[in-house]
Formats: C-alpha cells, structure tokens, sequence
C-alpha cells in the first residue's frame, strides 16, 4: 500500500548511523573532564593578608528583679533601693560597663521599675534589657 520508488534490492541506505560518534565523542569528554582536573586541581587566589585578634568576652549581665510587692532583688538575693544604687555606682566605677537584664512581674508597680532605671541612668550605665517569660 505504501508507495516505493524504485527496486529494494538496487537501492542502498543513505542514513550514517551516529551512535558509534556520540559515544566517541562522550567517552573523550570524560577523558577530557578527567585530565583537566588532575592537572590543574587548584584554583590560585590571591587572598588578603589579615589579622584575627580575639574578642574580649562581654562582661557579664547584671540580673535585677522586681516582683509584685515592688521587692527588689540581685540576682536571687534580696536588696533595698538604696544598696541597689551604691551597687549600680560600684559597678559603674569599676570600667567594665556591664549590662543589665531587667526583670519585672506583670503584676508589679511600674514606679519601682522607673526608679531602678533611674538608678541605673545616675549610675552611668545605660545598657538595660528588659525580659519577660
């Protein structure tokens, strides 16, 4: 049914079949990819020269509490308004310019926590965090 031209027999194919080339081609790739990287495997870079210094450790964080009933504590020992100044001046005085991490109940009074913030500023030391739960 299909329509021919001429004789099967007389006929010869004029396609070249390429399989056998693109395999060539790939296994020389590989090769090519191989070497190339055995003999270069490095690339130069010309790096800055510098110097690391160690950082200080950042001093530690003074810990001020202030619980409902407008009680003041350092760290976990208890302490009136007036030792917590004297304390904030020493700190201040001794150069280390620590920070300080506030922490205050919900329930509190926020005159108490003003007034610990106000002994921090105559005290010199202005980094203070507030932290909550």
């Amino acid at each position: 049914m299909a329509f021919q031209l001429g004789d099967d027999d007389s006929q010869s194919m004029s396609e070249m079949n390429l399989i056998p080339l693109i395999d060539i081609m790939l296994v020389l790739m590989i090769i090519f990819l191989l070497t190339a990287t055995v003999l270069n495997p490095t690339v130069p870079l010309d790096l800055p020269k510098t110097s690391a210094e160690l950082n200080q450790a950042p001093p530690e964080a003074i810990q001020i509490s202030i619980d409902k009933e407008a009680g003041l504590y350092w760290d976990d020992e208890p302490i009136s308004m007036e030792a917590l100044a004297a304390r904030l001046q020493a700190q201040s005085a001794s150069g280390k310019d620590p920070s300080i991490q506030l922490r205050a109940d919900k329930e509190g009074k926020y005159d108490t926590v003003a007034q610990v913030l106000a002994a921090a500023s105559q005290a010199g030391l202005t980094k203070v965090a507030f932290v909550n739960e």
